[in-house]
């Protein structure tokens, strides 16, 4: 299995080989250094327009319709950053050719054309324009407030709250508590980001990343939903990977409460070691990462198999 990781794309090859194989530093760091010039990233950095975008828009493609067929693209400004960031790409590479500037002149939000760097009302957007600000060096100490400002008494968020929603979603919280470990990672972040991230990941813990807190009955089948890219879409897979990032970070153990959410991950895996492809999002893409459904997955299986060594090697 380890051997057909590493027959990959250097935006997985190098988390293998840092992860899994045990590879020293200069070989992983290496093959992350390709991801500009080979691959995944160099295909989406020729995307990327003259002024800074990707698709001509910030959250949709420019002179995007949508209509019941088309899905959500991925195609443009937000989700190309988040992916080259979720990938490993070099922060310097963007900066050399002044993405963030760009974008900062360029880019707004299509919500009441707001500025993008600023962020805007939706909890999901706000959290990667968080994480993808603070990898590229914006001062986005501003957005990373409206996280606090904006927390949920539950101890989560829910993107609807802009229609009066008081109860938190797995699936904004999930996304919120990301860009916040993303922006600590980037920035070391504060006493404030700190404890907002602590009290959104104590609403998943609280629940064990599965069930619903008031009758404690699984929250939604997609929960076993395992695909990739991941994107906004809450899993256990997803949020294991979440907490066993920060638990790295923080320097703690993994949390008992991960267990069950833990053992559904590990059910899926198959009797050769891998994880199958349940079956990505639907919508535009620049061009296909990863297996079509069914089929087994080298992104699902890199997930799967380091939360496992990384729960099973605190248990030992």
């Amino acid at each position: 299995m380890l051997k057909w990781l590493l027959d990959s794309d250097p935006t997985l090859r190098w988390q293998v080989e840092r992860d899994l194989a045990d590879a020293p530093p200069e070989v992983w760091t290496a093959t992350r250094h390709k991801i500009a010039t080979e691959g995944f990233g160099a295909r989406l950095l020729a995307r990327q327009d003259p002024d800074g975008q990707w698709a001509g828009g910030a959250y949709f493609p420019a002179r995007f319709e949508s209509g019941p067929d088309t899905g959500q693209p991925w195609t443009a400004t937000t989700w190309s950053l988040t992916m080259l960031r979720e990938w490993g790409m070099d922060p310097a590479v963007l900066r050399a050719n002044r993405t963030a500037e760009l974008i900062a002149e360029n880019s707004r939000w299509e919500y009441e054309n707001l500025p993008y760097w600023g962020g805007e009302v939706d909890v999901c957007i706000n959290a990667w324009t968080l994480a993808n600000g603070g990898w590229l060096g914006v001062d986005v100490s501003q957005l990373a407030r409206w996280f606090s400002e904006h927390q949920l008494a539950d101890g989560g968020w829910n993107c609807e709250w802009v229609d009066g929603s008081k109860r938190s979603s797995f699936h904004s919280t999930l996304n919120a508590v990301k860009g916040l470990l993303a922006y600590d990672i980037a920035t070391g972040g504060t006493d404030e980001t700190h404890a907002t991230r602590r009290a959104g990941e104590e609403y998943l813990l609280e629940r064990r990343l599965l069930y619903r807190l008031s009758t404690g009955e699984q929250v939604a089948s997609w929960v076993d939903h395992f695909a990739y890219p991941m994107r906004w879409h809450y899993s256990a897979i997803n949020a294991l990977e979440h907490f066993r990032e920060a638990a790295i970070v923080d320097d703690v153990p993994p949390d008992p409460r991960l267990a069950d959410a833990v053992e559904r991950v590990r059910a899926a895996r198959q009797p050769d070691g891998t994880w199958l492809q349940d079956g990505r999002l639907r919508g535009d893409m620049w061009f296909e990462v990863d297996v079509p459904a069914g089929e087994p997955s080298k992104w699902l299986t890199l997930h799967g198999t380091r939360i496992l060594s990384w729960w099973d090697s605190a248990q030992s």
